[in-house]
């Protein structure tokens, strides 16, 4: 088994990066286990305040749990996936049954903050992205996918998504392995990140 770790800033391109690796693959050799599903359910709070909360901040991840479900599957034992939901701020109460692959892919902003994280990770990625081309994207998904105002998305992306950025995602560049500019655009980047990872698995 390997498990790989794509990280990078809030829009950087790293889903279209996953996208386009687990397409280098058959079905069902790789698994996704996105940063996203573990975040702390917030259900104990009234919506206006889940809706203020920092997501940007490591501590808004509960990583006790992600670590533990990396490490059953490392040991071949099948785990059950939170699932997240960004419109209640609150975790759902069905979960995802996944099963042991070939291929982990863990994708997320602060994969690589975390050095009980890191060390379960065969290969670290950082996907960068130029800071005004990530608020556009940003924008754009917000807006479409998280029924978001423009004006909300901006206020957030000041208040917390860039000095978040700052204090805690752009430090974490120096862990990876292996760095794709411009993201899902750098057909390159992923066609070496595909080789790295058929790599591995040969050996």
């Amino acid at each position: 088994m390997l498990i790989v770790g794509i990280a990078g800033g809030t829009g950087s391109g790293k889903t279209t990066v996953v996208r386009k690796v687990m397409a280098g693959f058959n079905q069902g050799e790789v698994v996704l286990l996105p940063q996203d599903s573990y975040y702390r359910d917030n259900s104990h709070l009234p919506l206006e305040a889940r809706q203020k909360l920092n997501f940007d901040h490591p501590e808004s991840i509960e990583w006790s749990l992600l670590i533990q479900h990396l490490r059953d599957l490392r040991e071949q034992k099948s785990i059950r996936q939170p699932i997240y939901s960004y419109l209640t701020c609150t975790r759902e109460p069905e979960t995802i049954l996944i099963h042991p692959k070939r291929v982990i892919l863990v994708e997320g902003i602060l994969v690589l903050t975390q050095k009980e994280v890191r060390d379960l990770l065969d290969i670290k990625v950082f996907v960068d992205a130029d800071a005004d081309d990530r608020l556009s994207r940003v924008i754009r998904r917000d807006l479409a996918e998280r029924g978001r105002s423009a004006e909300t998305v901006l206020d957030r992306y000041d208040l917390t998504v860039k000095p978040m950025h700052l204090e805690f995602i752009e430090p974490s560049k120096r862990y990876a392995d292996l760095i794709i500019p411009q993201g899902g655009e750098n057909r390159v980047g992923i066609r070496l990140l595909t080789s790295l990872i058929r790599q591995h698995l040969s050996e």
